[in-house]
């Protein structure tokens, strides 16, 4: 049984991609994103040389009442110093059909990634924090499930 178990452990770390530093999504309380919450990632870049590609993952139902979704992104170092900040969008559904995208494995829930950078260079090694807030001026989107983010050397 020990051994099955030390097998288990073995393949799941063999299984880690090295070249991703955060891969995390975050359920949302009632499938609702609310003005004022902040959806917080914190990680660690132990190699700060390469480009980084810096991902938001979405998970939405058919609730959702807008074509667009708008994000702000915040990246701060481990003293709280904003090294990036940015205000982005992107389409969950078709603006004139209505047709949701992403990919779906439920009939009424879909998931979406889309870049928030796509060519980051860290400033250096450390710890930092990712802050990741809805900005559709509206105090509550109906809809969103999950917000997650992912974070990993461009290839």
């Amino acid at each position: 049984m020990k051994t099955w178990i030390l097998a288990g452990v073995v393949l799941a770390a063999a299984c880690t991609n090295p070249d991703i530093v955060l891969e995390e999504n975050q359920d949302l309380e009632g499938r609702s994103w609310k003005i004022g919450d902040t959806i917080r990632f914190n990680l660690t870049v132990r190699n700060s040389i390469p480009s980084y590609s810096i991902d938001c993952m979405v998970r939405n139902s058919l609730e959702y009442p807008y074509a667009r979704l708008f994000v702000a992104y915040q990246l701060q170092d481990s003293v709280g110093r904003i090294i990036s900040k940015q205000l982005v969008s992107t389409y969950l559904f078709h603006e004139k059909t209505g047709a949701p995208f992403g990919s779906s494995g439920l009939s009424d829930v879909y998931d979406h990634r889309f870049p928030l950078v796509t060519d980051f260079r860290f400033p250096g090694n450390g710890r930092y924090q990712l802050q990741l807030v809805q900005q559709m001026r509206t105090d509550t989107l109906p809809g969103i499930m999950a917000v997650g983010a992912r974070i990993g050397i461009k290839k």
